[in-house]
């Protein structure tokens, strides 16, 4: 690229781009990028024309949409670190400029790139102290770039000549203007018009020296005046010297007082903070005398002595536990203090643990002592009053809690050691009452069977089931009163009375260890402070076993360990509590079998009024002591409660019965009635029905089952009676007692004594009418087979002969004979607590006259025109029926 081009390129560079940015060109060489496709652009060195300067290098390129230029990169030249011209000795036009990374660039020329580079070295050198460091450039386009003993600032030939330009005013153009219309051929002739211009300026010059000579008298003047005011001069710095010397010490005194008062300054600054910090230790570090003698001698048993120790153990805590600031604990002051406080706090939590102990112990044996007033009746003493006196003491426990943990340790075994002694003590007695109150409710059935001891039973065992028999002939009665007499099912107003007392008794052991356990569960929770500080967690009621002072805890986080902490002391008022009262459990099961011995049927109680206090308990606090305690007694009553299901239904499989009596009502038959009447009265309103209703569902079909099985087995009775008879009181009592849990074996009993009922009435009147019955079956055989009804009369074993000889053996008479006979055979079969005689009987007529009917629709359409009809009519065996029954 030409010299004249380079030119034109920057002259237009400077007028469209860095002269409207008040910016000046110094420097500029067209180059692209190493080992790329070359597209040329151009590097341009350039400086702000405002103070302060600022030097740029600035990438300009040529617009690919026309032929303008625009800038594409600007860096600043302090950002630059290195100029590195690849060979100082070989032309290479290859450059490198180290910026914030590097950039490889090649010049158009190796001319172009040493002119660049210069400039950029003298812009380096003026305006940034030689902080560019130009690596292998060579020294000799350096040197050149400073002319030697020359003073000025380095700068190129285009700066200084930037420099030295000004802009021609307005006014110089307009003479420059006039003065070239005055030479019209000044464009055609220009050297004319500089030689006239020269001859004009000489003349001007000429002019000027002979002003200046012929005012030579005025510049003596002038230079005598300038002398004067030398002198003038030179007398004015001669008075401002000495004032300065004045001004120097009044300078120095001034500079003394204000390091005097800097130090004032320092001086009351420190005394501030100190009175700050001795206030601040005064404040929070003092404790009162009168703290300190409640500490050391207060009165722990009056209300008055009580309170002044709690404000005095409250506030040795705010000392103790202020924060002092860095320093503090150096001063010696502090130490006393700081072993004052400890040895008070120990003092005092000696005084406060040996008295606590000595309570404990006194509040024991005095409660101790009151046992022999509830011994005669069953109620639990009342600890509310040593609830009451200790409570005094809960913010002073809380101290101790956070302060002296062992010794509140030592205090919480004690209180669980005495008071578990004292409670075992108060629940054996309160259990044996309980348990000799029961066994008098059985006393007269101890009596009369003989029973003595745990290993007696009111209850009927197996074995004397096996021995059970039913009596055909006896009354319902009589069965009743063998099954009350084996123990077994029974209804009656003795064992009603026993079994509502057992009821009580039970109801009342319950309530009054509900408020007891509360009671005391309520009080350790407030006594010893626990679930309301989670930060500490005495181990004094967990298991001997498990460690209690271990390592270090890992750190977890504050809202987790305030959930772990507060599930732990949950957890220890729960073992606390189990410690306290470890014989509840023992002797509530122990209540229990002596119930389910009593009498089986007692577990229907257990379980309806356990149930309920184990409710009533979870709804206060599911994992309270008394929740848990009541909820395992539970499980045991429920498995009470299924075992005597179950026996009830063994003994409903074991049932034997006598081949010369017959059956009747089954005994496990009435005893379910009983079961339902009883068990509907105790669980009215109880949370657990569904338990019953299990219950049901299992007796009820081992009922049908062995209701089945007896009828299959009898042969006194047959099997329609004693399924009718026994489904029927099935019916009867589900019916009455409206179980829905069973609608549907009710229905199901209705439907079997239905059909039992109709077929023992079709299988008994086939023996009144034997013959006509036979003959009647043969004629509906004839026409079944094919033979036209009014063809039967042809048949030789079906003729109208044969017809009138088998009437003729069945006359009124002998008919209400065969009823007769059939009512007796009925009425031993059946059974009289049942009363269904009448019913049978009346179903039997219903029967009879179906059948009476049948036979006359069969002769009319079989022996039509033959006139035969029955000796006897409807209205006749009305009156047999009538008259039968009347005479029985």
């Amino acid at each position: 690229m030409t010299a004249s081009t380079m030119t034109a390129i920057k002259h237009a560079l400077q007028r469209d781009i860095f002269t409207p940015n008040d910016e000046r060109l110094l420097g500029i060489v067209n180059v692209c990028k190493a080992g790329k496709k070359k597209k040329n652009c151009f590097l341009c060195a350039t400086v702000t024309t405002e103070r302060p300067v600022q030097v740029k290098v600035v990438k300009v390129k040529k617009s690919d949409k026309g032929d303008f230029y625009k800038r594409q990169q600007t860096w600043e030249l302090r950002d630059l670190a290195e100029v590195d011209a690849k060979d100082a000795s070989k032309e290479n036009p290859e450059f490198d400029l180290h910026f914030e990374k590097v950039y490889r660039w090649v010049a158009s020329s190796t001319a172009e790139k040493n002119s660049f580079i210069s400039c950029i070295w003298k812009l380096n050198q003026r305006y940034l102290r030689k902080k560019v460091e130009f690596v292998n450039v060579s020294s000799q386009l350096l040197e050149e770039s400073v002319p030697s003993g020359e003073s000025q600032s380095v700068a190129g030939g285009d700066e200084d000549a930037l420099d030295d330009y000004q802009e021609l005013s307005t006014r110089e153009e307009q003479d420059i203007e006039s003065m070239m219309e005055m030479c019209e051929y000044a464009v055609s002739n220009a050297e004319a018009f500089a030689e006239r211009l020269s001859r004009e300026l000489q003349v001007l010059d000429g002019a000027n020296i002979q002003s200046i000579m012929a005012s030579e008298k005025q510049v003596n003047i002038l230079m005598q005046l300038l002398d004067e005011a030398l002198g003038e001069v030179d007398t004015i710095e001669g008075k401002l010297s000495s004032y300065e010397e004045m001004l120097q010490s009044v300078k120095e005194q001034m500079d003394q007082i204000s390091q005097s008062n800097r130090l004032i300054q320092i001086s009351n600054t420190n005394n501030v903070k100190l009175l700050d910090e001795i206030q601040f230790l005064v404040n929070y570090m003092d404790l009162s005398k009168g703290h300190i003698r409640a500490l050391q001698e207060g009165d722990l048993t009056s209300p008055k002595g009580i309170e002044a120790c709690i404000n005095a153990s409250e506030a040795l805590s705010q000392c103790m536990n202020v924060a002092l600031r860095p320093g503090h604990d150096k001063l010696m002051a502090v130490t006393q203090q700081n072993l004052l406080f400890a040895e008070l706090r120990d003092t005092f939590a000696r005084r406060l643990t040996n008295h606590l102990n000595n309570v404990f112990v006194h509040q024991g044996h005095d409660q101790s002592s009151t046992l022999s007033q509830h011994t005669a009746e069953l109620s639990l003493p009342k600890h509310s009053p040593l609830h009451r006196d200790l409570l005094r003491y809960s913010k002073l426990m809380e101290w101790l809690k956070n302060t002296h943990r062992e010794k509140y340790e030592g205090l919480s075994r004690t209180y669980v050691d005495y008071m578990s002694r004292l409670y075992e003590r108060e629940i054996k007695d309160f259990f044996e009452v309980a348990k000799i109150k029961m066994a008098g409710t059985t006393k007269e059935a101890k009596g009369k069977f003989g029973l003595h001891g745990s290993s007696g039973k009111l209850t009927g065992s197996t074995s004397s089931l096996n021995k059970l028999t039913v009596q055909g002939a006896n009354s319902r009665r009589s069965q009743s009163s063998s099954l009350l007499d084996m123990g077994n099912m029974s209804a009656s107003d003795l064992d009603v009375a026993d079994r509502t007392k057992f009821d009580k008794i039970f109801e009342q052991v319950l309530s009054e260890l509900e408020p007891l356990c509360l009671a005391e569960q309520d009080f350790i929770s407030k006594f010893f402070k626990l679930q309301q500080h989670p930060t500490v967690i005495p181990p004094l009621a967990q298991p001997e076993t498990e460690e209690t002072d271990g390592g270090t805890p890992s750190r977890i986080p504050p809202q987790a360990e305030h959930r772990q902490s507060l599930s732990s002391e949950k957890d220890l008022v729960r073992l606390m509590m189990n410690k306290i009262f470890q014989s509840i459990e023992t002797e509530l099961n122990s209540l229990i079998a002596l119930g389910d011995k009593i009498d089986s049927f007692n577990s229907l109680y257990m379980l309806v009024k356990m149930s309920h206090h184990v409710w009533t308990a979870e709804n206060v606090d599911p994992a309270s002591y008394l929740s848990t305690t009541l909820g395992n007694v539970l499980v045991t009553v429920k498995r009470n409660f299924d075992k005597c299901i179950s026996g009830q239904i063994r003994q409903m499989e074991e049932v034997k019965i006598s081949k010369k009596s017959k059956v009747g009502i089954l005994l496990f038959v009435a005893g379910f009635e009983e079961f339902a009447e009883l068990a509907e009265t105790i669980f009215r309103n109880a949370e657990r029905r569904g338990d019953l209703d299990k219950a049901y569902v299992k007796l009820i079909r081992a009922v049908f089952v062995n209701v089945e099985k007896v009828a299959n087995e009898s042969q006194k009775t047959p099997r329609d009676v004693v399924m009718m008879e026994n489904f029927h009181h099935i019916f009867s009592t589900l019916s009455r007692l409206k179980i829905s849990c069973l609608e549907a074996e009710r229905r199901e009993a209705k439907h079997k004594y239905t059909d039992h009922l109709q077929s023992y009435v079709i299988n008994s009147l086939g023996q009144p009418l034997e013959k006509l019955n036979h003959f009647f079956e043969g004629v509906e055989a004839r026409v079944a087979q094919g033979v036209r009804e009014e063809e039967v009369s042809y048949q030789l074993a079906f003729n109208k002969q044969e017809l009138r000889k088998v009437i003729k053996e069945y006359p009124g008479k002998e008919v209400k004979k065969g009823l007769d006979n059939l009512y007796k055979k009925v009425d031993k079969h059946l059974c009289e607590e049942e009363s269904l005689l009448q019913v049978v009987w009346h179903s039997m007529q219903d029967e009879f006259i179906r059948q009476y009917k049948h036979f006359e629709d069969l002769i009319g359409r079989c022996y039509p025109g033959s006139g035969i009809t029955m000796e006897f009519t409807i209205q006749d065996m009305l009156e047999y029926f009538s008259s039968i029954a009347q005479s029985h």
